[in-house]
């Protein structure tokens, strides 16, 4: 025990770090080959994967991935079960955003916000500036509609699962917190005498946020934040073109010293990079529409009038509505239940206050920054008929914004990358809590956890591991499907928490400590 006792001081961590970096510079040379070599033998898997959870069903002439429809269906359900809880909960969750009802004797380890930034720092990230211009260039202004309507469903099911996430927590020995669907999943179905189900839908949904986190939370953030630094650079002219291994050292540290500090040095970060990133985005959005106003009401009009006959393409408007649909459950995750894990380290002794704040997380992640990100796209550089010009993803917002405003390139840039730093950090605390959920709360396990999580964020700047990242993005939303599952079982738990709470507010129970100090 002494001896793991001192691999957990500083010095032994900056030597781990010191280490870490010249494996990295011992890379370089030998990394060729080594991602082809991967790739061939997670193929067949990733593939098998892949077909399965992404499998597609052609209605009225469209594709529709099936795991779409079990997130939207779901997303449905809840915002008619806990009766629009959605539009109603906004007012609530300020006051709980700034601290009205936060008592510090309450258990937990994060504030509301604190807790909301963190899990915001993991869904807000490359999709929303690349994602969304792919989206509009393959399905138009119509599928803007859809994206939004999608990101309003989802937060009652954000609602559904940060409220279980909170209640059926762990608290550990040394205070710490643990949370997520791993646990509700194992508890509150034993509560419903279904032990059998739960404790096996645990275990693999630990599992798959281990692997997930490694690949698209990881590996691909790194990868997406080494291409924009390189674009930013001065792009194929840039030094840094082949030096994807420094870096890849250069971020592993870095993340690997926000990450060794556990959740609270997390969300000590991304409650300021958050907010900061997400306000310059916002700023730098509206700056960009605002100059381009005349443009506005056309934009606004095509968004309503093509998401029920559109003209971008051939599926018509369940096409579109599917896009939409889909963009909305990659951006936001709502049904995932990632997020839920952040939110079960929340301090407070009410479930039900961290689903008040969850709702905020789509609403922020899709309902604004992504529908932003749309208006940028169709008051710049849309064309009807632009899919297949060579142009799209983050490579198509970036010249929306640079064909404004010239300067915002570099900006852009910038925060793009911020969006890749801070979704790694929030991913990794996600799939630290499945690696402790599956091998043991201990400092050591967690240890070796951040420090394979940190080499295979530099990994992902130097190998193109495309099977792996596609196996990673499947298994992401393979976990939807006992998530979902467990979501409908515990519904009548969460819906009573609801009452109970709401009950106890009106007839001042619960109070404002705002007012009250007044």
């Amino acid at each position: 025990m002494k001896h793991y006792i001192e691999l957990l001081r500083p010095a032994a961590i900056a030597k781990s770090l010191t280490a870490l970096i010249l494996l990295l510079l011992s890379l370089p040379a030998s990394a060729a080959g080594i991602d082809e070599t991967i790739n061939a033998a997670m193929q067949p898997l990733t593939a098998a994967i892949s077909s399965f959870i992404f499998f597609e069903v052609s209605i009225f002439g469209s594709q529709l991935p099936l795991i779409i429809l079990w997130l939207i269906s779901a997303a449905v359900f809840f915002t008619f079960y806990l009766n629009f809880l959605s539009l109603r909960g906004f007012k609530h969750a300020f006051q709980l955003l700034r601290g009205d009802y936060s008592k510090p004797e309450h258990k937990g380890e994060l504030s509301h916000f604190q807790a909301l930034a963190t899990a915001v720092s993991g869904t807000v990230g490359i999709g929303n500036i690349g994602g969304v211009a792919i989206l509009i260039t393959i399905g138009g202004p119509g599928a803007t509609f859809w994206l939004i309507v999608a990101g309003f469903l989802g937060m009652s099911t954000k609602f559904a699962e940060c409220v279980l996430g909170v209640k059926y927590r762990q608290t550990n020995p040394d205070g710490s917190i643990s949370g997520g669907p791993m646990y509700y999943l194992k508890m509150g179905l034993e509560e419903r005498n279904l032990a059998w189900l739960g404790k096996p839908m645990s275990y693999f949904y630990a599992l798959s946020i281990v692997i997930g986190c490694l690949g698209i939370g990881n590996m691909f953030q790194s990868n997406q934040a080494f291409q924009q630094f390189v674009f930013a650079t001065g792009g194929s002219e840039s030094y840094f073109l082949d030096k994807g291994w420094l870096f890849g050292a250069v971020l592993a540290v870095v993340v690997g010293v926000v990450i060794i500090g556990g959740i609270k040095s997390i969300a000590k970060v991304t409650s300021k990079l958050v907010p900061f990133m997400a306000l310059a985005y916002i700023v730098g959005a509206l700056l960009v529409i605002a100059l381009n106003a005349d443009k506005v009401p056309w934009a606004i009009s095509a968004i309503f009038t093509e998401a029920f006959s559109p003209q971008a393409m051939s599926g018509g408007m369940l096409g579109v509505m599917i896009l939409g649909f889909q963009r909305a459950a990659f951006s936001n995750e709502a049904g995932i239940g990632s997020a839920a894990i952040a939110h079960s380290a929340v301090r407070t002794n009410e479930p039900v206050t961290e689903g008040y704040v969850g709702l905020m997380e789509p609403f922020i992640d899709t309902v604004v920054v992504c529908t932003l990100t749309a208006l940028v796209i169709l008051t710049t550089v849309y064309e009807p008929g632009m899919a297949g010009n060579g142009m799209q993803g983050v490579e198509l917002t970036s010249k929306g914004f640079g064909d404004t405003l010239s300067w915002s390139t570099g900006p852009l840039s910038f925060i793009a990358i911020l969006f890749a730093f801070s979704t790694m950090l929030s991913w990794s605390y996600y799939g630290l809590k499945g690696w402790t959920y599956l091998v043991g709360e201990s400092k050591t396990a967690e240890l070796i956890f951040k420090i394979g999580f940190c080499i295979f964020g530099a990994l992902g700047c130097m190998i193109q591991l495309d099977a792996v990242l596609d196996f990673s993005d499947a298994l992401v939303f393979t976990i939807a499907l006992p998530n979902v599952l467990g979501l409908y079982i515990l519904a009548p738990i969460v819906k009573r928490e609801m009452k109970s709470y709401q009950a106890r507010l009106k007839s001042g129970e619960i109070q404002n400590l705002r007012t009250q100090n007044k």
